[in-house]
């Protein structure tokens, strides 16, 4: 689920945003909230926080190479991350929300809405892919932000254990969004990109 626009082009209606009452001081945070001096890892639309036990990944569109996500292992857990450009004034979690159930549901999966310490989120069961069958438990989560919208999808742990639910929320918080200043249309991917400082780092590989 590591789609490069969130979904639909059809003329957008008007949401309010969807976020916790403290995102502007716990995060997720917008890179002019954050403190410039903590040692972030750097991959363009996002920077992430190092931490012992964090893995690091890097997921890669095959045909263009470009960087759409950035999966982050931590607590028996995988997080996925993904930066949108969104609206000043608007939010666009509401929607996306609807369409994603409409996505795993024609995939034959099923989903239920729930309401988390990020806010309203998806629980859904998505059928595997791969020849033994059966189905993956997974968590969609979306924090609005000033002209950004940031996914999360939970797997592993995280998706059935409170313990590292909370381990993984806490993660999600921790990520800082970087919009930048070019005009990018509503529901595009903010470029992502292999961290400079990280030498050893490749697309699709492990950085820490």
């Amino acid at each position: 689920m590591s789609d490069t626009s969130t979904g639909a082009t059809s003329a957008p209606t008007e949401h309010p945003k969807s976020a916790p009452a403290d995102r502007e001081t716990a995060g997720p945070l917008d890179e002019s909230e954050a403190n410039a001096v903590r040692p972030y890892v750097d991959l363009g639309g996002v920077k992430i926080l190092p931490r012992p036990e964090l893995a690091l990944r890097l997921e890669v569109e095959e045909g263009s190479k470009r960087v759409v996500a950035v999966a982050l292992d931590f607590a028996e857990s995988t997080l996925q991350v993904q930066p949108f450009a969104a609206p000043r004034t608007s939010g666009l979690w509401h929607e996306i929300r609807a369409q994603i159930a409409d996505q795993i549901r024609k995939q034959g999966g099923s989903v239920a809405e729930a309401t988390g310490s990020l806010g309203p989120e998806l629980h859904a069961q998505i059928p595997a892919t791969g020849p033994d069958g059966g189905s993956r438990l997974a968590r969609f989560v979306g924090v609005d932000g000033p002209r950004w919208f940031l996914r999360g999808v939970i797997s592993g742990k995280a998706a059935v254990d409170a313990e590292a639910a909370a381990k993984i929320e806490e993660l999600f918080r921790s990520v800082v969004v970087v919009r930048g200043t070019t005009p990018m249309p509503p529901r595009d991917l903010i470029p992502l990109h292999v961290p400079a400082s990280a030498q050893d780092a490749r697309p699709g590989g492990a950085t820490s």
